[in-house]
């Protein structure tokens, strides 16, 4: 990956740019009570201006409608990749996609993370609006309405990739048919002969993965099978969380005979626990993992998992990203690429 290219820009001439609802940014200064460069550098981001006057001067760029004329500033030759952590090999399928979008465009990226937070914090936007990128790319994060009209204000466009809540119908982004996804994964079990099927889920108030639970249950439901609320579990995507559900399923006096897990990453969690406790996979319990990431085809036995198509999710979203910054609207708000689910040795019918 390419480092981030240094611009200089020039100072915005903020006296005659015009609101889309018609006000100058001279006027906006005039009803903040400052003068139009330090309107111009709350636009540019620029960290010498109080807070107060900053609030104040975003309050009325908001209620003004105010939206810089595409072409006035110049934008730097990057995008933008914010995530809400980096640590996996999951984030790295993200990167590749967007990734290889950059450098057919002749793009930089940079990359950023928020720490675990599903939002970004003001410091974040505060760098955006000083660089200028051509677009902004959030994986599994969302912004605030503030955030957002900040952004849109300056005429950055911005995409979201596996949003963690409902972004609305106003916010372009891309994900995977998770509910789906759910469906295959639990119906493969269930013609094996499971019906005592486990899950470990990803955290609740992420939508992909409430979507994932959902399909497992409405295969359940279609099979004529109870769902059991003692087989299911709440993981965090991570191995450790993975590793912890399983013990605590695989303990059960009636233990499950096959686990759907919400990601690759908790399956080898469980694969671990199951090996601690002597369980052999696929003989005494059968494993369904989601995202095919590459280590899922190298674990023994290889993972039985939906396909998410992590790399074409990211280059569509970069692609979009950069269509909106030509003026080019999109069909449609939302973009879900199919699932698949991809049949290896982790999976087998129930031990007699």
């Amino acid at each position: 990956m390419r480092p981030a290219d240094v611009h200089s820009r020039p100072e915005d001439p903020a006296s005659d740019e015009t609101a889309e609802g018609g006000a100058t940014l001279a006027e906006i200064a005039r009803a903040a009570g400052v003068s139009a460069p330090t309107v111009s550098k709350v636009l540019n981001g620029r960290a010498d201006v109080a807070a107060a006057t900053r609030t104040r001067v975003e309050e009325l760029l908001r209620r003004h409608g105010y939206r810089r004329r595409r072409g006035a500033s110049q934008q730097s030759r990057m995008i933008d990749l914010v995530f809400h952590e980096l640590e996996s090999s999951w984030a790295m399928e993200v990167i590749r996609g967007v990734e290889n979008v950059a450098r057919e465009e002749g793009l930089s990226l940079v990359l950023s993370e928020s720490a675990g937070r599903l939002m970004p914090g003001q410091t974040w936007v505060d760098g955006v609006l000083a660089r200028r990128p051509a677009g902004v790319i959030l994986v599994l994060s969302d912004l605030d309405a503030a955030q957002r009209a900040q952004l849109t204000s300056r005429d950055i466009p911005f995409v979201v990739v596996d949003p963690a809540g409902d972004p609305g119908d106003d916010v372009p982004s891309v994900g995977a048919t998770n509910w789906q996804g759910g469906l295959a994964a639990t119906r493969h079990l269930l013609e094996l002969g499971h019906r005592r099927i486990g899950v470990i889920g990803g955290p609740s108030r992420m939508m992909c993965s409430r979507a994932r639970i959902d399909g497992y249950r409405s295969a359940l439901e279609s099979a004529g099978v109870a769902a059991d609320p003692e087989l299911v579990r709440e993981g965090d995507f991570h191995h450790e969380a993975g590793h912890a559900a399983g013990l605590e399923l695989l303990r059960l006096p009636e233990p499950p005979t096959a686990v759907f897990t919400g990601n690759d990453l908790q399956a080898l969690g469980l694969y671990e626990a199951a090996r601690e406790l002597g369980v052999r996979i696929p003989e005494d319990l059968s494993v369904v993992g989601f995202d095919d990431l590459p280590l899922a085809r190298w674990v023994g036995p290889p993972l039985t998992t939906v396909r998410q198509p992590l790399t074409e999710m990211a280059e569509a979203a970069a692609r979009l990203v950069l269509d909106l910054g030509r003026g080019r609207r999109p069909a449609a708000s939302r973009i879900d690429l199919a699932t698949s689910l991809v049949v290896r040795n982790s999976t087998a019918p129930p031990a007699a």
